[in-house]
């Protein structure tokens, strides 16, 4: 079953994260994707993911894209079992490290509503 980017996007605006798993290979991936990253296997399965992971990588924007103005905020890779997913860190709760763990705590929309999970320290 195929997961396009706007059924994941109102998924991750509803609190819900989704990616595919690889029948073949059984790597699951967070985002939408026509093809498994590893052995390029088109037969996918749509699955939930958790919403509770641990810091995989992270990093500060001290420069933000333009249009945006906040400066200071955290994004990292979040495992969330099989898979990996890429978020902001609350900026209302702890500065997190890699190998911390982290909840799902809603979502930012404010890049041209294209929704990005947002997490929290767990």
């Amino acid at each position: 079953m195929n997961l396009t980017y706007d059924e994941w996007a109102a998924a991750v605006r509803e609190g819900e994260l989704l990616g595919l798993s690889c029948d073949a290979c059984d790597h699951t991936n967070g985002v939408p994707t026509g093809a498994c990253p590893h052995c390029g296997n088109r037969d996918l399965t749509r699955v939930s993911l958790p919403t509770d992971g641990v810091v995989h990588s992270e990093t500060t924007i001290q420069v933000p894209p333009e249009g945006f103005e906040e400066r200071g905020y955290q994004v990292a890779v979040i495992e969330l079992g099989d898979a990996k997913v890429m978020g902001r860190i609350d900026g209302d709760s702890e500065r997190v490290a890699i190998g911390d763990e982290v909840v799902l705590s809603g979502v930012i929309t404010e890049d041209d509503d294209h929704p990005a999970p947002l997490f929290a320290s767990a």
